[in-house]
C-alpha cells in the first residue's frame, strides 16, 4: 500500500474571504463546494492542496494558540528566500524570517488571514 498524498483542513468562517486571500497573495487556484452537503473549497498550488471547510463560529484558533506551539501546516519547497520575498511582495505576513532552525531545516512562517501559520522549509543537508 502507498499514501498518495495529504491535504490541510482548514475550518474558515469567512470560507470565500479565506479562499482569495489564497488566490491573490499565495497563487493558488480555487474550486467551490459550497453546495456540498459537506461545504468546502479546495485551493491548490503546484503539487499541494488545501480544503476549507465552513466553520460554525469566527473563533479559528490556530495550533499555536490550542497547544502553545506549533504551525498548523509545513510546506516542503525550494528556494525558500526567493519565495519569501516573492509573498513579502505580495502583502503576506512573514512573522519568522528565513532562518535555519535547530533541527536543521532552513524556513520562514507566514500567518494567513485567519491567524494561522504556515511554515514553508526544508531540510538542509
Amino acid at each position: 500500500m502507498k499514501l498518495m498524498g495529504l491535504s490541510c483542513i482548514f475550518p474558515s468562517y469567512h470560507i470565500r474571504e479565506t479562499a482569495e486571500y489564497y488566490r491573490l497573495k499565495l497563487g493558488f487556484d480555487i474550486v467551490e463546494y459550497l453546495q456540498s452537503e459537506q461545504p468546502h473549497i479546495c485551493m491548490y498550488k503546484d503539487d499541494i492542496e488545501i480544503i476549507l471547510t465552513q466553520a460554525n463560529n469566527e473563533d479559528i484558533k490556530p495550533n499555536r494558540v490550542l497547544y502553545g506551539y506549533g504551525y498548523d501546516a509545513y510546506v516542503y519547497v525550494k528556494n525558500q528566500y526567493e519565495l519569501q520575498e516573492k509573498l513579502k511582495n505580495a502583502g503576506v505576513k512573514i512573522v519568522i524570517p528565513l532562518t535555519q532552525t535547530d533541527y536543521n531545516n532552513k524556513e520562514f512562517v507566514i500567518e494567513d488571514i485567519d491567524g494561522r501559520w504556515i511554515a514553508f522549509g526544508l531540510k538542509e543537508q
